[in-house]
């Protein structure tokens, strides 16, 4: 009977419900781990060359994805519950044009499958030229928003309100970063939070100042005013340090974009210390147009972890960049269907 009780709890633990209703096992592997399902090798070496190519403003070389490739026949119940799946369908009996699909809870649960179609293989390399930078982006995305609904169970109460205090807005900051600034200075409103437990240091920083022009939205603007800010609040243990943007050995990139139909943008780089301290690591800051209240609000999280490799860290931080709701978002009011009763 005992044996029984604790054979049901842990296939409890390994199934999980989906919005269908439908119990699915839980999805095996790491995060950032992906599996690409092909008989082509050609194909499949295409796939991994994308999906496994090197992430930008890293401080040291890591993938996108750490990808492994099977065959179809070998794509069985143990593979099939894998996070992440690539699968290269191709069937000239079946398919009469390429289609891509992306489906979530296929086989497991939080899963993410994208199925492309082929009637022929050697369609596949004029499909990838066109899609490929969007699928690798897709899964990317899944992953951010696996790692969003996981820290919404472990929010924070503190932080989160001091988000909600100061910015009008709100943010899903997970449990373990604690709050260690909280200032106004000029016309920035500034806020700092961190998590140092471990050999690895996280920081979140959430900084907001008025709007003025659409050039605020800009790659030279956006690195001047984050060496400004972060120059000015975020210093070293030795007097006359401070933080600034690495711009020689790996140049920062900027990605302009909108977000909710209002101007936003990405930057990624590296940070370091200036003024004789050996300290630094990759960042990523996402700046938003808050149309509501005509001011420009950015949220950053830099990695410091000496000799370790920083992606996924890095990742699971940014993920809380993209839980940012505006103030627009956050007073949002329902519609209301009047007709109903």
């Amino acid at each position: 009977m005992k044996k029984t009780i604790i054979l049901l709890s842990l296939l409890a633990l390994l199934a999980s419900c989906t919005d269908t209703g439908r119990t699915l096992p839980s999805a095996t592997g790491s995060i950032y781990e992906i599996l690409v399902v092909a008989d082509e090798s050609s194909a499949a070496d295409r796939a991994k060359a994308t999906l496994g190519a090197d992430m930008p403003c890293l401080p040291q070389m890591e993938p996108y994805f750490n990808v492994t490739t099977v065959r179809r026949q070998q794509f069985d119940d143990v593979l099939k519950p894998t996070r992440n799946i690539l699968l290269v369908d191709v069937n000239a009996e079946r398919y009469t044009k390429t289609s891509v699909y992306f489906k979530n809870d296929v086989y497991s649960h939080p899963q993410a499958v994208c199925v492309i179609q082929l009637p022929q293989a050697e369609l596949f390399d004029s499909l990838w030229d066109a899609r490929g930078e969007q699928i690798r982006q897709w899964f990317v995305r899944s992953e951010i928003d696996r790692q969003n609904a996981f820290n919404a169970h472990y929010v924070n109460a503190q932080a989160r309100e001091s988000v909600q205090k100061r910015f009008g807005a709100d943010m899903l900051v997970p449990s373990d970063y604690q709050v260690i600034l909280d200032t106004l200075f000029d016309d920035v409103r500034f806020l700092w939070m961190c998590n140092d437990k471990g050999t690895m240091r996280r920081d979140l920083v959430l900084y907001s100042y008025p709007y003025l022009s659409q050039q605020m939205f800009t790659e030279q603007y956006q690195l001047a005013k984050r060496d400004s800010v972060m120059g000015r609040m975020v210093h070293g243990k030795l007097d006359g340090t401070y933080m600034g943007t690495e711009y020689n050995t790996f140049p920062p990139v900027y990605a302009p974009m909108t977000i909710n139909k209002a101007y936003a943008g990405e930057t990624r780089g590296l940070w370091k210390m200036y003024g004789g301290l050996a300290m630094g690591g990759p960042f990523v800051a996402i700046s938003r147009l808050d149309v509501l209240q005509q001011r420009v609000v950015t949220a950053e999280t830099f990695i410091f972890a000496a000799g370790q490799k920083k992606r996924n860290a890095l990742r699971q931080s940014e993920a809380v960049l993209y839980s940012l709701k505006l103030s627009e978002e956050v007073n949002a009011l329902q519609e209301v269907d009047i007709t109903k009763k």
